[in-house]
């Protein structure tokens, strides 16, 4: 009979009744103690009327009751009221596995998690003495976080409830076996000890028995054993093998094929022995163990290798397993097609903006593995990789906040920049280490002798440089061309012989920019092509490069190092950083392409935040907006916007109008208006490295130099009487410097001059101070100091702070932490003094990818409201693949050049 709502069983009150079956009912209801919401299951009377059992149960619920598991359903308590006795278990929202089989199979990506979570799970059970005896996907509950087995125990005391049956007596029994009294559990999911009556020999085997039936049916969305009777049902499960689940799902890798065949064995001894086996396995396959994802042709010994590959489409994400195989004497196979799918970030991840970031990933050489960074929830950049045949990518601890990772010849080892060094780290794990110090600026190549070329920032701009791999001091191999007015040269990419490579030159003209080969042995370079772009070869014989956007591919002769033909369009929409000529694409040396493109234009809104966090939105349409900047008499915002260039953009808060107000060039970044809001200052790069400008506001007059050097100048803030402008140079060995330009002399003078990176520069109301950020300790910290001085620094963050930026009183000092929009107050009269730091709002906007040069928000005159920039629709990142996509040149027509 179900209990009412509104029941008290002990402390629980009965909410609603969720669920029944031969187990007892399922009530939702509430612990008043503590509380909280709990799942109460009621005992059938045949199972809680016999003391015998209750006792016994009881000792076994105490083990269970240990079991700390986030994949195993909790046991809280266990009680008895009024004949009724009851468990008090773990609420969970979701759906059954079994209501999630009804719509069919699971993708491949989660089959492998479920079945890594659930044996995982069975392995703390079985070390701790229990068995579960039902494992069925009606027992296995899908939540947002991942599976929870269900039930553990209630299967024993089921079975000490009746004798069981042997399987002498099988063809003897009704339809329905499983009725009281007589075969325990799910008829599908027995094993055969279990149809046999062969108590002794129910153990953890037997859990591992039904779990392969489980993840059989998770793949294939069909059972593994069938009958059209009960009697046929039992004996295909004591007699029959299910067919491969490749058969029914070629995608299966085949390795997870075995680990199921090996779980379903008819013999306790032959099945694995240990569910922490069955879970090792699993993992080793989800992180790409299995390099054979499906029966693949062979390829002819002396033929150029091609790529033989397939993928499949589960819950929107493709899952592409790949195979080259070389063997001897066996005749080529027909040409194949191309195969394209995509790679999204890892869960809760996130890939770095593409337009400051295009060179986040890399294709091993082998073309089995793809590198990148992504960031995870908390912010943390990192590296990881993903097996092009597994659906899960693996971090590699020890790589925090990478750039420009590039592989080792041989597919082993990779090597990044970070911490203004390169370093390289093996993909099989291990700690980073450093190869060389100094600023790797612009990527780097690993020949199979052992030698790297990486671009490496130098005062006059960045020039390749060698070194060993196993570290050591590295060389200069290529010096700027004045002729050619070069300033850069990046993206090195060594040739099949070790000793040429190919690397991009950048130049102030723009014209003069261009892709040349040269040699380790020699100083003389021949020029390819003028290019935009970095260079990759590829076999049997392509030079890759990007052409506004689309990447093109002409065919390349290693040997006599001439380029023939004409090139050949392969992608559209590929991303570019025009300022370091890196296009979004990485290509293997057998036939694997990715690349990022195609994510269109960020959509972002523009808000204004109490200080108790309630938004109000601006009638502003959506666009990429970066860095607004409320004009002095609060009636305007300047605002960069980013999407064809990056361009200044002048908003009228009383009109609702948007009107751009920069055109020259492709990039003119960072407003900042002067205190009496005739003009707003930015940084654009018309040539060389991005200089200081201002403009008049009203739009009738052109820009104007502000500052000449040979180092990128970023704006800070203004003095209030106009005369002093505070920026950040960011010299080309890594380091950011905070200098200040005098107005009437147009002469700049240093104001920090460390090994540190220090930057976004605020001066106090009264001019008096500057707030600025400095790492010197190690990570970001908001620090202010007298302006010009002397005196010593004020340490205001106290747990890491970015983008400070004063309230216009004078008196409190505004900063980011993560999410957190931080406040401090201060005192600058008769000397400096400041509070706790504390907690205005905590909300998630858009903040600077270089939050320690310039701050992303601006803030009213009265200090009350804060002007932040809401993250709106984009389509969302992904890494195009595209596998034997030298196919697709056959059927396409050159571009002359």
């Amino acid at each position: 009979m179900a209990i009412t709502s509104g029941t008290r069983l002990g402390p629980y009150e009965i909410i609603s009744q969720i669920g029944a079956g031969g187990m007892g009912e399922v009530y939702k209801a509430r612990d008043t103690r503590l509380d909280r919401v709990v799942a109460i299951k009621v005992l059938p009377a045949h199972l809680a009327d016999r003391t015998d059992l209750r006792e016994r149960f009881e000792r076994e619920a105490r083990t269970i009751a240990g079991l700390n598991h986030p994949h195993i359903c909790t046991l809280h308590d266990i009680g008895q009221q009024d004949g009724i006795a009851f468990l008090v278990m773990e609420y969970l929202e979701g759906e059954t596995l079994a209501t999630r089989l009804l719509k069919g199979p699971l993708p491949v990506e989660q089959v492998l998690q479920y079945a890594i979570e659930i044996s995982d799970a069975l392995d703390k059970a079985h070390r701790n003495g229990a068995t579960h005896r039902d494992i069925k996907p009606g027992n296995i509950m899908l939540t947002k976080s991942g599976s929870k087995l269900l039930d553990f125990g209630l299967a024993k005391l089921k079975q000490d409830a009746a004798p069981a049956v042997p399987a002498s007596q099988l063809p003897t029994l009704k339809e329905n076996p499983t009725v009281e009294g007589t075969i325990l559990g799910t008829l599908q999911y027995m094993s055969p000890e279990q149809l046999e009556g062969k108590v002794d020999t129910i153990d953890g085997r037997t859990d591992i028995f039904a779990f392969g039936a489980v993840v059989y049916e998770m793949a294939t969305g069909k059972k593994a054993f069938e009958g059209k009777s009960s009697v046929s049902l039992m004996g295909a499960i004591l007699k029959d093998n299910p067919p491969p689940i490749s058969s029914l799902q070629p995608m299966t890798p085949p390795a997870l094929d075995r680990v199921v065949k090996k779980c379903l064995a008819k013999e306790p001894e032959k099945r694995w022995q240990a569910a922490s086996d069955v879970c090792d396995e699993l993992k080793w396959i989800a992180e790409g163990g299995s390099q054979a994802g499906v029966p693949t042709p062979v390829v002819a010994r002396h033929q150029p290798r091609q790529w033989i590959a397939w993928a499949s489409v589960a819950a929107a994400v493709l899952v592409a397993v790949l195979v080259a195989s070389v063997a001897y004497f066996r005749p080529a196979p027909a040409e194949v097609a191309p195969v394209r799918f995509t790679i999204g970030p890892p869960e809760n991840g996130v890939f770095p903006p593409f337009q400051n970031f295009p060179n986040s990933f890399s294709l091993s050489p082998d073309g089995s593995k793809l590198a990148f960074v992504a960031t995870d929830s908390s912010g943390r950049s990192q590296l990881w990789i993903r097996a092009l045949d597994s659906p899960i990518a693996q971090r590699l601890p020890g790589t925090e906040n990478p750039t420009q990772p590039f592989w080792s010849a041989d597919s082993r080892f990779l090597g990044f920049s970070a911490e203004r060094r390169l370093k390289k780290i093996a993909v099989s794990g291990g700690p980073a280490q450093t190869v060389a110090e100094g600023f790797p600026t612009g990527g780097g190549s690993w020949s199979r002798e052992g030698v790297i070329l990486f671009a490496q920032a130098q005062a006059v701009g960045p020039t390749l440089q060698r070194v060993s791999a196993a570290g050591g001091a590295t060389t200069p191999v290529t010096a700027l061309d004045g002729s050619q007015k070069e300033n850069g040269h990046f993206w090195p990419h060594f040739l099949p012989d070790g000793n040429h490579y190919l690397y991009f030159a950048r130049s102030t003209n723009a014209e003069n920019n261009a892709i040349y080969v040269a040699s380790l042995d020699s100083e003389e370079r021949k020029l390819l092509l003028n290019a935009n772009s970095n260079p990759v070869y590829v076999s049997p014989g392509y030079l890759l490069f990007n052409r506004q956007g689309t990447l093109m591919a002409q065919s390349f002769d290693a040997g006599r190092l001439e380029l023939t033909g004409e090139a050949i369009p392969v992608a559209e929409g590929v991303t570019l950083n025009a300022a370091t000529g890196r296009a979004a694409f990485s290509a293997s040396e057998n036939g694997v392409l990715a690349y990022r493109g195609g994510e269109g234009a960020t959509q972002r809104t523009l808000v204004w935040v109490s200080r108790n966090g309630t938004e109000q939105p601006l009638a502003a349409p959506a666009r990429n907006y970066q860095q607004p900047r409320l004009s002095p008499d609060g009636r305007r915002l300047g605002l960069q916007i980013d999407e064809v260039g990056s361009q200044i953009w002048i908003f009228d808060l009383a009109r609702e109008t948007l009107t751009r107000l920069t055109f020259e060039g492709n990039r003119s970044e960072i407003p900042l208006w002067t205190p009496d809001g005739q003009r707003i200052t930015f940084y654009a790069t018309p040539e060389g490295p991005q200089n200081l400008f201002w403009q008049p506001a009203d739009g009738t007059g052109k820009r104007e130099r502000l500052t000449t050097a040979n180092f990128s100048h970023v704006p800070g803030s203004w003095s209030p009487d106009g005369q002093l402008l505070a920026f950040n140079e960011n010299v080309n060995s890594g380091g950011r410097d905070i200098w200040v330009l005098r107005l009437s002399d147009r002469k700049a003078e240093p104001f920090t001059q460390t090994p540190f990176i220090e930057g976004a520069p605020q001066f106090s109301p009264d001019g008096r101070w500057l707030a600025y950020i400095s790492d010197e300790s190690g990570r970001p910290e908001i620090y202010v100091q007298p302006y010009p001085g002397p005196g010593g620094k004020w340490l205001l963050s106290t747990e890491g702070g970015t983008e400070p930026m004063w309230n216009r009183n004078g008196r409190e000092l505004f900063y980011r932490n993560g999410d957190r929009m931080m406040s401090v107050e201060v005192r600058t009269q008769p000397t400096f003094s400041a509070g706790r730091p504390r907690m205005l709002f905590e909300r998630q906007y858009v903040t600077s990818p270089f939050p320690q040069t310039f701050p992303h928000y601006d803030v009213s005159s009265d200090g009350q409201r804060f002007l932040m920039v809401k993250q709106g629709g984009q389509t969302p990142a992904q890494i195009n693949i595209v596998l034997n996509w030298p196919e697709e040149l056959k059927s396409r027509a050159p571009v002359k050049q």
